[in-house]
């Protein structure tokens, strides 16, 4: 049961932060750009944030790239890094085609060019640049996820995790879509059908994940007091 459980934590976080992305960039679009991109940002950051605080049981953090990185690092069993990213990308795939289904009758013009879903794409960067945006912001978010695992107070990790996300969807959003995790970019591709240098949302943040496994041990201190 504590398997099911964890798969189904996995899939509903997922499926909110990437519906959480995914429709901030849509209501964007379809306001003329009213809600802008700091209230996107938190927007992204407050359901990363929900996430982490409804959902305990989740050990690949919504985030395939965090995922791979923590099984790369042998502090996540292979068994258990397979279920994650199954149930990951399953809530990211449920997301984008929940919100096909709301949009494409009222609002499709999101469905195209150049929304999509609110699919990420790099703008105004070449991949190399867009993919190092991705990967520093990932390393950021990830070793807030490192940290609010190693301290004894953990009440303030999801707040912290979530502040992350807020700075990296501030700083690489505006360049990226400030994904920091390849399921936020894969529902809204796989529901729209838009799949234009989809690589960097994979490879920018695995970089930055592996990374901050690597180093998070001799960078982010445990905290033992109670």
């Amino acid at each position: 049961m504590g398997g099911l459980r964890a798969f189904a934590a996995e899939l509903v976080g997922a499926f909110a932060i990437v519906l959480a992305g995914a429709g901030a960039a849509c209501l964007d679009a379809a306001t003329g750009g009213r809600v802008g991109p700091a209230w996107a940002a938190l927007a992204y950051a407050s359901a990363t944030a929900a996430a982490f605080y409804c959902f305990p049981r989740a050990r690949g953090a919504f985030n395939p790239a965090v995922t791979l990185a923590e099984a790369g690092a042998r502090r996540l069993d292979a068994v258990s890094a397979v279920f994650a990213l199954v149930a990951q990308l399953s809530g990211a795939a449920c997301a984008g085609i929940f919100l096909r289904a709301i949009l494409e009758g009222g609002r499709p013009a999101l469905l195209e060019a150049p929304i999509y879903l609110g699919a990420c794409a790099p703008n105004g960067v070449g991949y190399r640049a867009a993919t190092l945006a991705e990967a520093v912001a990932t390393f950021f978010l990830a070793c807030a996820i490192a940290a609010s695992q190693a301290r004894r107070r953990r009440a303030m990790g999801p707040l912290m995790i979530g502040a992350a996300a807020l700075f990296g969807a501030l700083t690489a959003g505006p360049l990226t879509g400030g994904a920091m995790n390849p399921a936020r970019a894969f529902g809204p591709a796989l529901a729209a059908g838009h799949w234009t240098r989809h690589y960097v949302y994979w490879a920018g943040p695995l970089a930055g994940a592996a990374l901050a496994a690597l180093l998070s041990p001799y960078i982010v201190a445990e905290e033992n007091n109670p």
